[in-house]
């Protein structure tokens, strides 16, 4: 099985790949929190993660892919107030929205989505034993996480404690043993709320995907990713319950993706410095967005731009018209086979391998459409070379996610075609001009 190598935010070093278990990968991704429609810089882990778990099955692993949705939050209470619908109607319909996006970003279908509002008992009960385990506390219907109880709070995102203890007494809770604990349950009189012993309330964010990681994926899973903003606090905070109650690691690799950024700033709602995915599908294609967010390292920021925007088109339109060319002559010859150039194919999925290196991988691509180019624009063509280098660039983007529809002209296109072939010699151009429109329009050329 092919080697690959992935970048771990936690020990700083890109590690080779080995599985808990032989020939699987157990994945969690950190999902959205549904109080709005999300913007692109939200779609780039949805991205950056599908194509990894493409990756490894492409070289023969069994991926159990886990994203969770946070249906219970302070910002869909407020929100779902200024709508005046109920919580679960806003939810609801913005899981709905995220659906449709994942849909047309060529998503692969996960393993599970589960939702925090249908994990709540084990919530509560995961909470209580970090409680009877000494690692929590109680105070006025609230409980907090002491972070005092393992010595290791802070390596995996390599924060200096006592910096983050100097920034947070700025705002500290008189009800903290440390500044530092964080919240696991809070009681609330406003908003959707659930009964435990401690009080009527809802979890902190925090707890929640250690409980669905578990529940779904077992104590230990080989990756857990997301945004890097998600490493400090809130896979910090992940890591730490669950060392503290299972007495190991939460995951194997932890992966962090940079930011998208939009004026050099990173994007975001509260910024208002954003453009929605269903926006950005919608005026670029699922296809120039996808290409687009694999376009730089998958740890780089990475910029959204006009230009960006234009570079990515570019680079679509010239794979597209490569590959329309190539299934006109295969369909005028009537010509099917599903070999491979087994050398480019190879070497691009060495470059994905080496830490999601889309960049590199993109440089065979086109290396290899060039070969399909010099072939194409050879009078006396192989139908099988052509083939074999059109299978290879539809298969690496494949795992790429990207999806183009190459169909087999039928009689009365592969007729049209010809006839546009025939007025061009003979320089019938206003003719040829018309075909040449109505090709256009049926996506042949």
């Amino acid at each position: 099985m092919k080697v690959i190598k992935l970048y771990n935010s936690k020990s700083l070093k890109i590690e080779e790949f080995v599985p808990i278990k032989e020939k699987e990968v157990t994945m969690y991704v950190c999902g959205p929190t549904v109080y709005d429609h999300i913007h692109i810089g939200n779609a780039r882990p949805l991205v950056v993660f599908d194509t990894l778990k493409r990756l490894f099955m492409a070289v023969g692993y069994d991926v159990k892919y886990v994203s969770n949705y946070t249906d219970v939050d302070d910002k869909i209470i407020n929100r779902s107030k200024s709508l005046n619908v109920s919580e679960k109607e806003l939810s609801e319909e913005m899981i709905k929205a995220y659906e449709k996006i994942k849909l047309a970003l060529n998503v692969s279908k996960m393993h599970k989505t589960p939702k925090v509002t249908e994990t709540m008992d084990d919530i509560i009960k995961f909470i209580d034993e970090l409680i009877l385990s000494g690692n929590a506390y109680v105070v006025d219907g609230d409980v907090y996480f002491r972070i005092n109880s393992l010595s290791d709070y802070g390596s995996l995102s390599h924060q200096n404690l006592e910096d983050l203890k100097s920034g947070a007494r700025v705002e500290e809770n008189s009800k903290k043993e440390n500044p530092l604990d964080f919240v696991l349950w809070k009681e609330t009189k406003t908003g959707v709320k659930w009964e435990s012993s401690y009080s009527f309330g809802r979890p902190g964010w925090h707890s929640e995907c250690v409980v669905m990681i578990k529940k779904e994926l077992g104590n230990l899973i080989d990756i857990h990713a997301g945004g890097s903003d998600l490493r400090f606090p809130h896979h910090e905070n992940e890591r730490i319950q669950a060392k503290a109650l299972y007495g190991s690691e939460l995951a194997n690799y932890w992966l962090h993706n940079g930011m998208l950024t939009f004026g050099g700033e990173k994007m975001s709602k509260s910024l208002g410095n954003l453009i929605s995915a269903k926006e950005a599908v919608e005026k670029f294609g699922a296809n120039l967005v996808r290409w687009l967010l694999l376009s730089s390292h998958y740890r780089d920021a990475l910029p959204f731009t006009d230009e960006s925007i234009k570079n990515a088109g570019s680079e679509i339109l010239k794979i597209e018209t490569a590959l329309k060319q190539a299934n006109v002559i295969l369909s005028l010859n009537s010509f099917k086979d599903e070999k491979i150039d087994e050398e480019s194919y190879d070497l691009f999925l060495n470059q994905l391998s080496n830490d999601i290196n889309t960049p590199n991988a993109y440089t065979v691509i086109f290396d290899t459409i060039k070969k399909l180019n010099i072939l194409l624009r050879n009078k006396e063509y192989s139908v099988f070379e052509i083939s074999k280098y059109q299978n290879s660039i539809l298969k690496m983007l494949d795992i790429l996610g990207i999806d183009f529809k190459i169909k087999n002209l039928d009689n009365d296109e592969k007729q049209l075609y010809l006839k546009w072939q025939e007025f061009k010699q003979a320089k019938n151009f206003k003719e040829a001009d018309l075909i040449r429109e109505s090709l256009i329009q049926k996506g042949i050329i």
